[in-house]
């Protein structure tokens, strides 16, 4: 199962703040006064990276492997459906006037649908997906 989270490095800086870097996402930086807050503004940096990668039709690569001295960073659930279907669309190869004639939808919504700015019901995410052959499953088991 894939799951949706990217490595990143957390590290103090001489004022004892921790800065995070995204290894995959070369935009996306923060930082934190605590552990607790550097995972919360990451999660939001990381959602706010992707969000802009994807409005402007920039590649979203998929999360390298785990390595030594990071941690992961979970994508932001509000941004998780979009980022599923950039990359069902993109590994298929499919136009979107292609995806709109699979699921019985106009032309318009679906060009709506991966728009992170354009607020996409996640029944319209659903359906966009398995029109794919594809499905985001959330487990909450590992969460904690």
């Amino acid at each position: 199962m894939f799951t949706f989270a990217y490595p990143a490095v957390f590290k103090r800086d001489e004022g004892k703040r921790l800065l995070v870097s995204v290894a995959d996402l070369p935009t996306a930086h923060t930082d934190g006064a605590d552990a607790n807050e550097a995972m919360e503004e990451a999660i939001d940096c990381l959602g706010s990276s992707i969000a802009f990668a994807l409005a402007d039709k920039v590649d979203v690569p998929k999360p390298s492997r785990l390595k030594r001295g990071q941690k992961l960073v979970p994508v932001p659930l509000w941004i998780v459906g979009k980022l599923a279907l950039y990359w069902a669309i993109r590994e298929i190869g499919i136009s979107q006037s292609a995806l709109a004639d699979r699921g019985n939808a106009r032309e318009a919504v679906v060009r709506r649908v991966p728009d992170p700015n354009h607020d996409t019901r996640a029944e319209q995410i659903q359906a966009a997906l398995k029109a794919l052959g594809r499905r985001v499953v959330m487990d909450y088991d590992d969460a904690a």
